[in-house]
């Protein structure tokens, strides 16, 4: 089958590699009908690299058809529609019956001190392969798939998969009641648009803040104030909300904000170390770009919320307690728990009139040839790029 492959930093390739099949008599093979690059991709297109072999397959965001079930498989059927998320679960552990499937003490990457495995994303996850390819091994597939029907396009169900319950996760963790409170959100790629139209639609003022201009028009489109990136920004909210600032953050940009050209310095030295030296560098003292979590303290009110929906990875991050502890904030994050909102997500992604715009986000559907290409074009945020989706 053809498959995008991790080839070294900032190399992808589409290649031929071995198809999947059935391992385990609970597993089930899909073919992919659409497969993302999400945000997080990123990451292992720059700096995660020592985590990753040559050859690799990625990807984690896929909607497809059942082709093939194992014998203990109950619930498939060759022909079902499945969107198949990101974290690979049991379903049955202290954590996933708490609906803390991405801590899944089945699947957890005990060696790395990491939770459930993922699809497509290093060995500190499981080394998975992929979902942007023409086929996918799905382990335990009655819990690690959402059947959902067959009446709308692929776009209306494939963000379930990650995504958009990211985004509904981030907006849940900002602990805000529905009711007109202030939710100020940094960083307008996928998951910040999907967390905006996920707060507007629960009643929330949204504040966006990004700084490319076609990100900023979208969400002001679906109901956000926006706000370019600049050194008066918190001064410039904080004015908005009494004084006080919003009620909660949510961080979307993660750990390849803009700025602190240093650490990108360390970042990329660190990516020059033999294997071995570089992961245990990575492990031990990797640092993240950490303007956005710092804005985000800075900007929220006091006894608020920072909600961390962007991905952080450093062990050695400096962060400012006095001001966090000082302002009695509380931070919230992780990976997502997809199973946990499947049951309240699927019927807004079915609802005829896209309360939450999902048809509205895919800006570049090509075919999965052009991955090379749109890696490139997604991470310099060019084009007008805000989603990528493939059709293998």
């Amino acid at each position: 089958m053809r498959a995008v492959t991790w080839q070294g930093r900032r190399r992808i390739a589409v290649q031929e590699v071995p198809d999947p099949r059935i391992e385990e008599p609970s597993d089930a093979i899909v073919r992919i009908t659409s497969t993302a690059i999400c945000g997080s991709d990123l990451h292992l297109y720059e700096l995660l690299g020592p985590f990753l072999d040559r050859g690799d397959v990625l990807g984690h965001e896929a909607i497809g058809v059942v082709v093939e079930t194992g014998a203990q498989v109950r619930d498939l059927a060759p022909g079902d529609r499945v969107v198949v998320p990101f974290t690979i679960a049991c379903g049955s552990c202290f954590m996933c019956v708490r609906g803390l499937q991405s801590q899944c003490e089945t699947t957890q990457v005990r060696q790395y001190g990491a939770g459930a495995q993922l699809f497509g994303y290093t060995k500190m996850y499981g080394q998975v392969p992929g979902a942007q390819a023409e086929l996918l091994r799905v382990p335990r597939a009655d819990y690690n798939t959402i059947r959902v029907g067959r009446e709308l396009p692929d776009e209306r169900y494939l963000f379930l998969g990650d995504i958009l319950s990211t985004a509904w996760q981030g907006v849940e963790y900002a602990q805000l009641p529905e009711n007109g409170d202030t939710l100020a959100i940094l960083g307008l790629g996928p998951v910040g648009q999907l967390a905006t139209t996920v707060a507007v639609h629960r009643g929330l003022r949204v504040l966006a803040v990004d700084p490319v201009p076609e990100r900023r028009e979208l969400a002001e489109r679906h109901g956000a104030e926006v706000f370019d990136v600049s050194d008066e920004l918190v001064a410039q909210l904080q004015d908005l909300t009494g004084g006080r600032g919003p009620d909660a953050v949510v961080d979307a940009v993660g750990m390849e904000a803009h700025g602190e050209p240093l650490v990108g310095l360390m970042q990329k030295a660190a990516g020059s170390l033999p294997g071995s030296l570089v992961r245990t560098a990575v492990e031990r003292f990797g640092v993240d770009r950490l303007p956005a979590l710092h804005t985000a303290v800075d900007l929220v009110r006091r006894g608020g919320t920072v909600s961390l929906s962007g991905v952080y990875a450093g062990n050695a991050d400096i962060l400012p307690m006095r001001t966090i502890f000082d302002k009695q904030l509380t931070l919230r994050g992780g990976q997502c728990n997809v199973k946990h909102w499947t049951e309240q997500l699927l019927p807004l992604a079915e609802r005829a009139d896209d309360p939450l715009r999902l048809g509205e986000l895919v800006t570049h559907r090509t075919g999965l040839e052009e991955a090379p290409r749109m890696y490139e074009i997604f991470q310099r945020k060019a084009e007008g790029c805000i989603k990528v989706v493939m059709t293998p």
